[in-house]
């Protein structure tokens, strides 16, 4: 098989080296490109001869798997696959699988960062501090005791719920599905409106899909406390940004911690989520930490080798 890799999936040199070398013991070619391009001829040129094309984030289209022949396999190291046209893969019998749980626990602890950094205020007193300010009667809130809306009760939203419990939070959900192991944690589920209603936190971690597009929109953050704060880590399609940022600048909730945007950054310096008060913004980072990345490429790999050894796992249907 000829497999290409179209993007780095954060593997060190001598991650890459051993990864080839397992692959061409075995009888394979293995390609790697370092250098990221999202420009897409030269995804084309880069895919249009692989057997399995593994990608991270770079998105592709149908011109590009019709671009691709030979191509048997997608191998996306990525939860979310939302970037893949899919259904044009299902058509040419392409079969797609992703790293689904690598980044579970990186996620959720990002989400809970963002809500202390909100309530204390971290990132704007350390601005202030370096300044040469002082508290000048700076009060903030705790986190312990808030009620959180918890919207998706997947692997990400559970392991979020978990640590907040521990905080002494009380957990409301809202999700397409019971889980029953939420259930098991005594998280008690609402309609979408009654969980806007009743939080002091919301924190989004379900996927982009049809039905999850604008599903937080102008009308369901008017249902939103005043003292209410929004995180989302999940996708930025799933929250209406320009909504979003209107209800920031007339204080129709206290705050935002977002780490996804309906585009990935760099976002363009006139997007509104950068001018509203009271929001913190990183560049996608949940995801982004060293253990994390490690076992992605393990996922990833394991992914591969299993469809080699005909017991494909982690299929995206």
């Amino acid at each position: 098989m000829n497999i290409v890799a179209i993007e780095n999936i954060g593997l060190s040199l001598a991650q890459i080296s051993a990864l080839s070398a397992r692959f061409e013991t075995q009888g394979h070619t293995f390609t790697f490109f370092e250098e990221r391009s999202e420009d897409e001829n030269i995804i084309i040129d880069r895919a249009k001869n692989a057997e399995i094309l593994i990608v991270s984030t770079i998105r592709i289209t149908e011109k590009v798997i019709l671009s691709c022949p030979n191509l048997k396999m997608l191998a996306v190291a990525f939860t979310g696959c939302d970037h893949i046209a899919l259904d044009i893969c299902r058509e040419k019998g392409i079969m797609v699988t992703n790293a689904a749980g690598y980044s579970t626990r990186a996620v959720a602890e990002l989400a809970i960062g963002l809500m202390i950094d909100l309530l204390r205020k971290v990132t704007l007193l350390d601005a202030e501090t370096r300044k040469g300010s002082g508290r000048n009667g700076f009060m903030g809130r705790e986190l312990s005791g808030k009620t959180v809306g918890i919207i998706g009760t997947g692997a990400i939203g559970l392991n979020v719920a978990r640590i907040l419990q521990a905080f002494g939070c009380n957990i409301i959900a809202y999700s397409r599905s019971i889980n029953p192991i939420a259930t098991e944690m005594e998280i008690e589920y609402m309609s979408l409106q009654e969980v806007l209603s009743f939080s002091d936190i919301i924190t989004i971690h379900t996927p982009l899909t049809l039905q999850t597009k604008n599903l937080i929109g102008a009308n369901e953050l008017k249902l939103m406390k005043r003292s209410a704060i929004l995180i989302n880590t999940a996708r930025g399609g799933v929250v209406n940004q320009q909504d979003l940022a209107t209800a920031l600048e007339r204080k129709k909730i206290a705050g935002a911690g977002l780490d996804v945007f309906e585009i990935e950054p760099p976002l363009p310096i006139e997007h509104p989520l950068l001018q509203t008060p009271n929001t913190i913004v990183v560049p996608h980072i949940g995801y982004a930490t060293e253990e994390a990345i490690r076992d992605r490429a393990e996922i990833v790999e394991n992914n591969i080798l299993s469809f080699l050894e005909g017991n494909p796992q982690n299929i995206v249907e």
